[in-house]
């Protein structure tokens, strides 16, 4: 199994959808977390289950959330990177800029 790595600015994105799902219903921002949590332990067991998307990332979709999980893989240190984790909606080219 891999080990990961979610960079600050992922914390950040999903920090703040779990903060906006909270305003939405209670607790809803940890069901969110916990399905983060679940894929990221997903993709240790399965780095190359999604494809490539742009310049060597991948992306998955979360079961439930409409959120796409962005990550490379690092073979030499068996590390899946998160660099980000997305609405659906937003404009690809946000996340060509991380």
């Amino acid at each position: 199994m891999y080990k990961s790595f979610i960079l600050p600015l992922a914390k950040a994105d999903i920090r703040e959808a779990a903060l906006w799902y909270n305003e939405k219903q209670k607790g809803l921002g940890k069901r969110f977390i916990t399905e983060v949590r679940e894929k990221v332990h997903f993709i240790k067991q399965n780095p190359k289950a999604s494809n490539v998307r742009y310049n060597g990332v991948r992306t998955t979709v979360l079961n439930v959330f409409p959120f796409m999980i962005h990550y490379t893989i690092d073979k030499n240190n068996k590390t899946i990177i998160v660099s980000a984790v997305f609405h659906t909606s937003r404009n690809p080219v946000v996340w060509k800029e991380r």
